[in-house]
């Protein structure tokens, strides 16, 4: 048996609160039980499978829910199907902090080109791109001569577009404007391409799946609204004009604006992945709920050491691993935080009360500095009615995770959803002082 250092080491790194896992990963728990029985494979992959025409989705659920997760499970089973799928994380084309249409396109641009440049001709798109590199090329912080570059090298040059969109904001928005007066020609060239491809494929069903746009963070508009509703409205006609089957995740503050209704005309039901429900909606634990979320820790535990118990030999007592799955509201990423928090506490195995502790009490710091302070009214009447009002100033509250979803699914089979704050958040003083 490795000394504890050892167990140590491999246990705080199997809790890594930021890597999805890929198909197949021995950490993974399927939690649909315990989540209003959702199941991306059916609720998203099955339309695809059986649709005659082009489909766009969209997903959503808590940042650190699972929801990449989820999608990878998705597109290994679209794939094992004989679909050809496109999955990437958009947040590494563009700045999540500020965020339009136009970046989304561009994005998709540059990963759909480059994942079939094989298959078709980029003919069409780069000819976009030359028609329109005389007013970019300056902002792209560049200055190649568009003729002067093989095809080859012209391809790239959507990804140092999209690079400079990210990570330079002194030119962004011109370089939007640019885009954006030229977009119907954009989306034209690239749906031409996408055509090309497909037939060579031999295989007509292309599915992109772009993934945490739900970290888009939300800005207010003069005119009312925000850029949620801007890029997911406003443009949902582009979104949805791609010539192949979409998915998009969305933030999850969006499906409860005074659009909502808006968003099911354009886009169909949206999939929730909800929290694991540790507790019920009258507040008393959710045994089901705890077992799973111990199951979560008990999977990585057994993975990287599997002659260790949870009880005693990794968590002191019974009491103290509950605590901490109460204390994570069921959310996954809380989970992997307050494993790796408590861990850091100690020397030796078990976690003990006082380690648990710790580390729910610096997490709960970060979720108090995030609250305003006409948030605190607002927050008790979530937690005493168990919903969401349907209004700007509490959308925040479900973007930041100060309060949390639920889904059950009652004695008719009918989904039940309920909203809860965050039990790091109900630790508070300020809130407690408000019951």
């Amino acid at each position: 048996m490795p000394d504890n250092t050892d167990i140590l080491t491999e246990i705080f790194n199997a809790f890594h609160p930021y890597s999805p896992l890929e198909p197949g990963d021995s950490f993974y728990v399927d939690c649909h039980a315990v989540r209003g029985n959702d199941n991306i494979l059916r609720e998203l992959g099955w339309i695809i499978e059986r649709s005659n025409t082009k489909t766009c989705q969209i997903y959503t659920g808590h940042r650190g829910v699972g929801k990449s997760t989820e999608l990878l499970r998705l597109r290994a089973d679209l794939i094992q199907k004989g679909f050809h799928v496109i999955y990437f994380a958009a947040d590494s084309d563009l700045d999540e902090e500020d965020a339009q249409y136009t970046d989304i396109l561009l994005a998709c641009t540059r990963r759909i080109l480059e994942d079939l440049k094989a298959y078709a001709n980029p003919l069409p798109l780069v000819q976009w791109l030359e028609s329109r590199w005389q007013s970019l090329k300056d902002l792209a912080l560049t200055s190649y001569k568009f003729e002067e570059l093989k095809i080859e090298e012209q391809i790239p040059l959507f990804a140092k577009l999209t690079a400079t969109l990210r990570t330079v904001p002194t030119t962004r928005q011109k370089i939007r404007e640019q885009v954006d007066i030229h977009s119907v020609d954009l989306l034209k060239a690239l749906n031409e391409f996408i055509g090309e491809a497909r037939s060579r494929l031999g295989n007509p069903k292309l599915v992109v799946i772009v993934d945490n746009l739900d970290r888009i963070a939300p800005i207010s508009r003069p005119q009312g609204g925000t850029n949620h509703d801007e890029i997911f409205l406003d443009r949902n006609n582009q979104l949805r004009g791609l010539d192949c089957h979409m998915i998009y995740t969305v933030p999850i503050s969006l499906i409860y604006s005074n659009r909502a209704t808006q968003v099911r005309n354009h886009y169909g039901d949206c999939q929730v992945l909800p929290m694991l429900m540790v507790k019920n909606k009258a507040g008393k634990i959710d045994p089901a709920g705890i077992a799973k979320v111990e199951e979560l820790i008990q999977q990585r535990i057994q993975t990287v050491a599997p002659e260790l118990k949870l009880v005693p030999d990794v968590f002191d007592m019974p009491d103290t691993l509950t605590q901490m799955c109460l204390m994570s509201g069921g959310h996954m990423r809380e989970v992997m935080q307050l494993m790796q928090g408590a861990l850091t506490q100690t020397d030796t195995l078990p976690i003990r009360a006082a380690h648990m502790r710790w580390a729910v009490g610096r997490a709960r710091e970060n979720y108090e500095g995030g609250v305003d302070e006409a948030d605190w009214s607002r927050l008790a009447e979530v937690y005493k009615n168990k919903r969401v009002p349907n209004e700007d100033s509490y959308r925040k509250l479900l973007f930041n995770r100060f309060v949390l979803e639920y889904r059950y699914m009652n004695e008719l089979q009918e989904t039940v959803r309920w909203h809860d704050v965050h039990p790091l958040v109900q630790g508070l003083e300020e809130f407690r002082k408000l019951l």
